[in-house]
């Protein structure tokens, strides 16, 4: 027994135990609109929660030393802005989402995909490419009906606050490139995916997650070589103290770094940040223009130091890897639902193309009934990146004491400042509900946040003292 075998004991295992999903007639659309409308229903209750919090009139006592009253004010109006369009977002998404599945919406789709091909000479037999033109077809119906949402957004909430530097053909630029960069990657992907369930057959598993691991890790190769020059420009980091400073600290950590690069994030928006990627061997640091402007350079240097601690913990690697499992869990059950004639009889395809479902229809049905359990699997996933955040702070605070940087003293201070710095040029929410982040945020709120580098600090003060005795 060869070892595609073994593999495959266990996914049909799983498919035995589910083998009810290609027999019994069950009730898969009405099920579909139940769970988004009782996910959407809990997000409204989370966002009422968190629009009570905007009513304060005093910044956090922590936070009182450091924020002025009226970028207090400012970025409570700002907060209640964003959670009124929030409010109506989901609103207008899940009517939208709802009328798409109760009108057969993938239905509609497939059988436009169909007519398009037709009129170009191709019948049915095609299948691939079917299924690539349903694609597209599917997902410029879900790019427009979000359009509106997305205009108002850029043009109405974050130009009233100050925030958007987007002009309207900047707009209408990257929505086209967008959808061009979705058909260029897209479309071989989506060839290659299907083309696995021709190759393998029902062993297709293990060669589908392989065939997703290695186009996570092509992507790492691409994104900075050709897709992100398509939106930002990255220029070399000028000569100065900041770049000295960030490479000294990336030599004495053994950080791989092979490019430093500003971008012009100002570009678009007034928000700030800095974050790297790459291979293992070949780091890259992006710093954005507007933090680099808003922020010391003692500031930059710490924020980086923070984002060198996720790189120091492997966590971007864990991440991945968690995903995989994720992953493993979702493609080893899509065997039970491959062949469901009643999956796609309930979601309004006609017989005559239910009784042997096109893959892509069958995955996409299948993704849409999975909607309830991807949404824990992301707030679960929320959890464990809030905390690798505390992980990376502590890794700052303790870069001098652990890992001996020469001037790294008072790290999590700094650290600390920086942070309410961006903050507060960015008008975030300073009052928060527990649920709501909890729910929804992939990092610890700032009052959380400088609550535990405070801790971090005495920790590493405490270890000092006792290395002087």
């Amino acid at each position: 027994m060869g070892a595609q075998d073994l593999l495959y004991i266990p996914v049909s295992a799983i498919r035995e135990q589910l083998s009810f999903v290609t027999t019994d007639p069950l009730p898969w659309k009405e099920f579909a609109l139940a769970a988004s409308w009782t996910v959407n229903c809990f997000e409204l209750y989370l966002l009422q929660r968190q629009y009570k919090y905007y009513s304060k009139t005093q910044p956090p006592e922590a936070l009182k030393a450091y924020v002025s009253q009226e970028k207090f004010e400012k970025s409570q109006v700002y907060g209640k802005d964003k959670a009124k369009f929030s409010f109506f977002k989901t609103i207008y998404s899940q009517i939208w989402d709802s009328i798409f599945l109760y009108q057969g919406g993938f239905a509609l789709c497939w059988k436009w995909s169909g007519h398009i091909l037709a009129s170009l000479g191709y019948g049915p037999d095609y299948q691939i490419l079917q299924s690539i033109v349903f694609s597209m077809v599917f997902a410029l119906v879900s790019s427009l009906s979000g359009l509106p949402l997305s205009i108002y957004s850029t043009f109405v909430l974050e130009e009233r606050h100050g925030f958007n530097k987007t002009t309207p053909g900047l707009f209408v630029a990257d929505m086209f490139k967008g959808w061009a960069l979705g058909f260029a990657l897209g479309a071989p992907f989506l060839w290659a995916f299907l083309k696995i369930f021709t190759w393998a057959g029902e062993h297709f598993v293990p060669w589908l997650i392989g065939f997703i691991l290695g186009f996570q890790i092509l992507m790492v190769f691409l994104y900075p070589l050709v897709i992100q020059p398509l939106f930002n420009k990255l220029t070399p980091l000028p000569a100065g103290e900041l770049r000295e400073r960030i490479e000294a600290l990336a030599t004495h950590l053994k950080f791989p770094l092979k490019h430093l690069y500003e971008i012009d994030g100002s570009k678009r928006s007034s928000h700030s940040n800095a974050y790297f990627f790459g291979l293992p061997w070949s780091k890259h640091i992006v710093v954005y223009d507007t933090l680099i402007k808003n922020a010391k350079v003692d500031g930059v240097e710490a924020v980086l130091a923070h984002e060198l601690g996720h790189w120091f913990y492997y966590h971007p690697t864990k991440l991945m890897l968690i995903s995989q499992l994720h992953i493993l869990g979702v493609i080893s059950c899509f065997p039970a639902f491959l062949h469901s004639t009643p999956l796609l009889l309930s979601f309004d395809f006609p017989a005559s193309i239910a009784v042997h479902p096109p893959v892509i229809i069958a995955f996409m049905l299948y993704q849409t009934v999975l909607t309830p359990v991807d949404t824990f699997v992301s707030a679960a996933m929320h959890a464990v990146s809030r905390r690798f955040e505390y992980e990376a702070d502590r890794f700052a605070c303790e870069l001098h004491t652990k890992h001996g940087v020469p001037g790294s003293e008072g790290m999590g201070k700094r650290l600390g400042e920086a942070l309410i710095s961006i903050m507060v040029d960015n008008l975030a929410t300073l009052w928060t509900d527990p649920w709501f982040s909890a729910w929804h945020h992939t990092h610890p709120t700032l009052t959380e946040r400088l609550k535990a580098l405070e801790k971090y600090e005495k920790d590493v003060k405490l270890v000092s003292a006792k290395k002087e005795l």
